[in-house]
């Protein structure tokens, strides 16, 4: 089985795959603090409760955006489950080309969603990605990386917005009853929902007109249902879209191992 692992700023997915069957994936918070061990203690536990034992990864492959994880979890491939990982990122083979003016700048995570979107459509389209920040990646045609964009996450703002202004309450990231809300709450619900629907598709809007074909928009990431049926632009959801890219591109470098 290939283990994958999605390593961003906020949260840490594990993905089991048998084949191009995702059989199991879990989520856990990115903590730079815990140790091997307790890691290894965390996802023996998860392991366990799908009936599954370290024993049955024979490939891992990851994708981090987060750099001090990497010697932690490179730590506990090899020393649990007996495996040296496959790392996304220069030298790595993509299938992609990335025109970037410095194509090692370009987040891991942006790479893979842009690859497994590609796959699946094979056309030119735009990767919505909402995580900690949101990520805007376009590619083309001819399935070439172009570049893309980034904004603050939704919850960076909310927090941005509680911390900054003392009498604001928290709130709960979700769509209003309506948009001239009636009371504190809703109003900020308000604000920071339809304010990011906006976000969104203003900038997808603007790279349609910049591109030379017309892409489709594939979203990702926490948020992603949320929005999709508020959004103008956004046409399909792929909740499992960077752990299927990172399924794809181990696929493409397995053969050079």
């Amino acid at each position: 089985m290939l283990l994958v692992i999605d390593v961003g700023n906020t949260n840490t997915v594990f993905g089991l795959y048998r084949g191009e069957e995702l059989l199991k994936d879990w989520r856990l918070t990115t903590d730079e603090d815990r140790t091997v061990d307790e890691y290894a203690i965390l996802v023996h536990e998860l392991f366990g409760l799908s009936q599954f034992h370290f024993t049955d990864v024979d490939s891992v492959i990851i994708s981090c955006v987060v750099p001090s994880m990497l010697v932690t979890l490179g730590s506990l491939c090899q020393s649990y489950f007996k495996q040296q990982p496959m790392i996304v990122g220069p030298g790595i083979k993509t299938g992609m080309p990335i025109v970037y003016d410095n194509p090692r700048e370009v987040g891991a995570d942006r790479i893979v969603n842009a690859v497994a979107a590609y796959e699946m459509i094979k056309s030119s389209l735009i990767v919505v990605d909402f995580g900690t920040a949101t990520t805007f990646d376009y590619v083309s045609e001819k399935g070439e990386y172009l570049g893309g964009a980034i904004a603050p996450g939704l919850s960076i703002s909310a927090e941005a917005l509680f911390k900054r202004a003392s009498k604001l309450p928290r709130v709960e990231l979700v769509s209003p009853p309506q948009v001239i809300a009636k009371n504190t709450a809703n109003s900020i619900q308000s604000g920071l929902f339809y304010g990011y629907v906006g976000l969104v598709d203003g900038i997808v809007g603007r790279m349609k007109k910049e591109g030379s074909s017309v892409p489709q928009v594939v979203a990702t990431g926490g948020l992603a249902t949320v929005l999709v049926g508020v959004s103008e632009t956004i046409d399909r959801v792929e909740p499992n879209l960077t752990l299927e890219g990172l399924r794809i591109i181990h696929a493409r470098n397995a053969t050079e191992l």
